[in-house]
């Protein structure tokens, strides 16, 4: 008898009908002689109709009461869940996150997790009962409702996991596992069997919009292995293990692109020490996010410094630097918001050499170019024009030969 935890999202519990499939995905497994922790999402578009409740009453309701609220709707899966498998003739138990006892921090809407207390969620499945926890929320120390941002249920899936020791945190969705790139911009694209933190990591940071990005941080940390599965088949999926476990270390294992990438540059910045900073630090104090620096040789004096940002982030990034313009003696701002970040990522890439160089080159002979660079020990990300986005993928994936 092994403990499995399964996470569906909203796209798998999104009708009555489709909460019905997953109990009876549930009850095999449970029937299997299983123990079987169940973390829900709420229904598909669920969460956006509370927001839009909210919003409808007031412009800007506070950020405690909208987690009160959006909460709901992972209770309404989870109870539903809970009934249907009491209907299949499984003992089953729904719980929310204060009966879990996942503690987070006191940040509403983005709360983190503190702890969970492993004990609660075993008691019950020890009775022979089918858990069925609420996922995207938790209790701060105060004893008030938070929840954990967009894709939360993922980050709670992996840290009851982790909590209760379970031997595979499944999560599944709409898709039948981690592809080398998007089906639907590369229709050569191929589900891998295996694929590491790391690299999961890499591409979740990247674009790759299956699994969030603090669970694969959660799962790498205390050494869960998640199974990325479909909802709607019974195929297995893509595993995301530790390196160790790969049987190789592919040069590159995937292709991906972000379209949430928008460039600032400024122009003619006085080329003296201490303006950089000034420039990046009142975006830290902002809570911005910069990825990708470029700064010029120095002409006479000046220099033009280029940076990335989230595309959501760039009025408040245009109107942080505007305020210091004048201050720092720099020319004029120039935003660019029709570019995308295209990335190659593999483990391989830490003792292959020339990887990056045949990136370039693939992109240079399909005429793309390249308008900022940005690496890590595994991936190589280039800035392109965002109508070169599917070129770019294709041309990297066929390139590099992940359809094979």
């Amino acid at each position: 008898m092994a403990l499995f935890v399964q996470k569906f999202g909203g796209t798998s519990v999104g009708s009555l009908e489709r909460i019905r499939a997953v109990a009876e995905r549930v009850a095999r497994r449970r029937r299997a002689g299983d123990d079987v922790i169940v973390v829900v999402s709420a229904m598909a578009g669920e969460t956006d109709r509370l927001l839009g409740l909210g919003r409808s009453v007031a412009a800007r309701p506070t950020e405690r009461e909208l987690d009160v609220l959006v909460s709901t709707g992972e209770q309404v899966t989870a109870a539903l869940l809970a009934i249907q498998l009491g209907a299949l003739g499984v003992q089953a138990r729904s719980m929310l996150g204060h009966q879990a006892h996942i503690e987070t921090d006191g940040a509403h809407t983005r709360a983190r997790i503190r702890g969970i207390d492993g004990d609660a969620l075993l008691a019950p499945v020890r009775e022979g009962r089918v858990v069925v926890v609420a996922g995207f929320q938790g209790t701060s120390r105060s004893g008030d409702i938070t929840t954990l941002g967009r894709g939360g249920s993922d980050t709670s899936a992996v840290a009851i996991a982790a909590a209760t020791g379970a031997q595979v945190c499944e999560i599944y969705t709409d898709v039948d596992g981690i592809y080398t790139a998007d089906p639907n911009v590369c229709p050569r694209a191929r589900k891998v069997a295996r694929i590491s933190y790391e690299e999961m990591l890499e591409l979740a940071s990247l674009g790759a919009e299956v699994l969030q990005i603090r669970s694969v941080e959660l799962a790498m940390k205390y050494s869960v292995r998640i199974h990325v599965r479909s909802s709607f088949e019974e195929s297995e999926g893509t595993m995301v293990a530790s390196e160790d476990e790969s049987l190789e270390s592919v040069v590159v294992a995937g292709v991906t692109s972000d379209k949430n990438a928008a460039k600032v540059t400024i122009r003619a910045l006085p080329d003296r020490p201490g303006v950089v900073a000034s420039v990046f630090e009142p975006l830290a104090e902002a809570g911005i996010s910069v990825d990708m620096i470029i700064q010029n040789v120095s002409d006479a004096g000046r220099t033009d410094l280029t940076f990335t940002v989230c595309e959501d982030e760039l009025l408040r990034a245009r109107e942080a630097v505007d305020a210091l313009l004048s201050s720092i003696g720099a020319e004029e701002v120039v935003v660019d918001s029709r570019v995308v970040k295209v990335s190659i990522v593999g483990l391989g890439m830490r003792s292959h050499a020339g990887v990056a160089a045949r990136m370039f080159r693939l992109l240079a002979d399909e005429g793309v170019n390249i308008q900022a660079i940005s690496t890590s020990e595994i991936k190589t990300s280039c800035l392109v024009a965002d109508k070169y986005r599917e070129l770019a993928v294709r041309t990297l994936h066929d390139g590099f030969h992940l359809g094979d």
